[in-house]
């Protein structure tokens, strides 16, 4: 027995050892550079409503733009101290490749081929997103399968493209594509009647009839759902720590609402008995050590921008000219997809 002992001692320590080393993780380099500049650089798109978008006054709203400002609550203790880098689709990965943005938060479909040979990596899943198509009403179009032959504007560069092709070969149906490098080309377009079609993600066409058709309620969107589109941050491959960290700053969110979180109350909810709630707030247990962060870092992000069910009502939900429903976008536990791993 005495034997034994001597022999499982040495494992032990060194499974301890390793415990104690991961409790005191560096952030890595991403973060190091980060807290050197002072701000966290975030690659957003140049103007899609909803998720990140300018108003008159040339201040920014989203969906990732709250992503991002809560990162920056979170790592550097206040969610102003983000640079906003707007990002067409061609630039958006060669400038994350470069280093000229520290995140991309700018509505971006994970798909294997870009999660594998781009040399980035998504993080999480911040929205449950599908390809639709909006038309004018005056066409009497109802349904997809009725655009045969048409013109359908789509911008190059996004996954869009290649399902628009891939949906209507399907379907045995021909269309003709009108492809657009830039956004707002392709929108200018399809208003001033070049296509009979718009298409890009359901959520993105919310917007734009809400915020760029001149009549909205001439614009219809079809009720086909083409493609799955799942959007969230992405970092560069490389810097683990960095990927935890972003990561982690999401899921925060995501438990805020499922315990009840919110922005208002967090400080009253961090003084009560519930433990979770104060793993999540780190009042009762420190979840930072292994971020390479302090045990605040949760709480800043809440507090700067709500929990996940906030962020969606403001920016996509009832509180939003897009009055999107929650959807897939609800809580694992309301019928929905999002969950987020246990805070423990």
């Amino acid at each position: 027995m005495k034997k034994s002992l001597r022999r499982i001692a040495p494992a032990v320590a060194l499974g301890f050892a390793a415990t104690l080393s991961a409790t005191a993780a560096h952030a890595g380099a991403t973060l190091d550079q980060i807290k050197r500049k002072g701000e966290l650089a975030c690659g957003v798109s140049s103007g899609v409503p909803g998720f990140s978008a300018t108003d008159s006054r040339g201040n920014w709203s989203g969906l990732d733009v709250d992503v991002c400002r809560a990162l920056a609550a979170a790592v550097l203790g206040d969610a102003n101290k983000v640079k906003w880098v707007p990002l067409g689709s061609q630039q958006r990965f060669s400038a994350l490749q470069a280093g000229e943005v520290d995140i991309l938060s700018r509505n971006t479909t994970w798909t294997l081929t870009r999660d594998a040979s781009l040399g980035l990596a998504f993080t999480a899943i911040t929205y449950y997103d599908g390809q639709g198509f909006l038309v004018p009403k005056s066409i009497k179009v109802t349904s997809a399968k009725q655009l045969r032959d048409a013109e359908i504007c789509v911008q190059s560069g996004t996954t869009t493209e290649k399902n628009l092709a891939d949906y209507f070969r399907r379907q045995g149906i021909r269309v003709k594509p009108v492809v657009f490098e830039k956004f707002d080309a392709s929108l200018k377009a399809f208003f001033n009647g070049r296509c009979v079609a718009y298409t890009t993600d359901a959520s993105s066409l919310a917007g734009i009839r809400a915020g760029e058709a001149p009549k909205p309620d001439d614009y219809l969107i079809l009720p086909e759902t083409i493609s799955k589109e799942p959007l969230g941050p992405i970092v560069r491959r490389g810097d683990d720590e960095w990927f935890t960290i972003v990561k982690w700053v999401v899921y925060a969110l995501i438990e805020a609402e499922e315990l009840g979180v919110t922005r208002d109350n967090a400080d009253k909810q961090a003084a009560g008995g519930d433990p979770a709630v104060g793993r999540l707030l780190g009042k009762t247990e420190d979840l930072g050590k292994p971020l390479g962060l302090d045990a605040q870092w949760a709480y800043r992000a809440v507090r700067a921008v709500g929990n996940y069910g906030e962020v969606f009502e403001r920016n996509l939900g009832a509180g939003s000219p897009l009055r999107l429903p929650r959807g897939q976008n609800a809580l694992w536990s309301q019928g929905g997809l999002m969950y987020a791993p246990p805070l423990r």
